[in-house]
């Protein structure tokens, strides 16, 4: 008898095929007991989704791609969407693609949940832009690397405490320009290479300047040049959804005079959002 994971996973093939979605995205910590012998027998583009170091399927080999998530507590829906945002940035998927995604809860082992996912629909900025346009100029890791730093910080806090801050992605002269230091820069005197932040070591310190006003200027390449930094421009309110504070009104107005990406956590809430060229690209909420 075939088991429960491998019945939903063959409905969910069927299916992909039947609304020609561009991939399957499956959670490896709850299909662990599937075993993939060749990608010929499957659906042509199966993408397993791993949570930070937990286990992966024995035949990891066997799937197309992968996409490392933060082991962060955030609803399905919302690692899905994570999940996705890295997979935009990576040029995987696209306006007018359709996603079969399966997931489950961990501890239980097993999918109990398919959520289709019309990525033009769901990020609204792509019916508008270029994904190229979106991700000009900004190495994926880099992207990756400072969303998972946003999410652990949305997720845990720093010492018990909410928060929330800003981290300014690319176009670092134009921000510059647009910006003045409200502290001494803490980064100031460092090799580049002592303050990329692609650096493991450096994620304390980095959550440690959360607590600071103001954003985080982080260069095309990683390269942290500056924390404390007030951002000049912002959006009327009037042009702005309602609901949204200043910090993310700064955030969306630095990114519409700018090429920048903008990744901001609310502190009231914990939800992560994502800002391009003055629009809002994904909110992923915390609860």
């Amino acid at each position: 008898m075939k088991s429960y994971n491998k019945l939903i996973v063959d409905f969910a093939i069927t299916f992909a095929k039947d609304v020609e979605a561009k991939a399957i995205l499956l959670y490896s910590d709850v299909a662990l007991d599937i075993a993939v012998r060749k990608k010929s027998e499957l659906f042509g583009n199966i993408i397993v989704i791993t949570r930070g170091d937990r286990e992966v399927p024995p035949d990891i080999e066997n799937y197309d791609k992968v996409i490392n998530v933060p082991d962060v507590d955030f609803p399905r829906l919302s690692q899905i969407k994570i999940a996705i945002t890295k997979g935009i940035a990576a040029g995987l998927f696209g306006k007018g693609d359709k996603l079969v995604c399966l997931t489950g809860i961990p501890k239980f082992g097993y999918i109990d949940s398919i959520f289709v996912i019309d990525v033009g629909r769901e990020f609204e900025i792509l019916t508008s832009e270029n994904i190229s346009d979106i991700f000009e100029g900004v190495r994926p890791e880099v992207f990756e690397t400072v969303l998972n730093i946003a999410l652990e910080l949305a997720a845990q806090g720093r010492e018990g405490r909410q928060v929330g801050t800003i981290f300014i992605l690319g176009d670092h002269e134009r921000v510059l320009q647009l910006s003045r230091q409200m502290i001494i820069n803490p980064f100031m005197g460092y090799k580049e290479e002592e303050r990329n932040i692609l650096d493991r070591n450096l994620r304390e310190t980095i959550k440690e300047f959360s607590a600071l006003d103001g954003a985080f200027l982080v260069k095309e390449d990683g390269v942290l040049i500056t924390a404390g930094r007030h951002l000049n421009a912002a959006l009327e309110s009037k042009d702005f959804p309602q609901g949204l504070g200043s910090r993310h009104i700064a955030a969306a107005g630095i990114t519409s005079v700018t090429d920048a990406i903008a990744v901001v956590i609310s502190e009231s809430t914990g939800t992560v959002r994502l800002f391009k060229k003055g629009k809002l690209f994904v909110d992923i909420e915390k609860a």
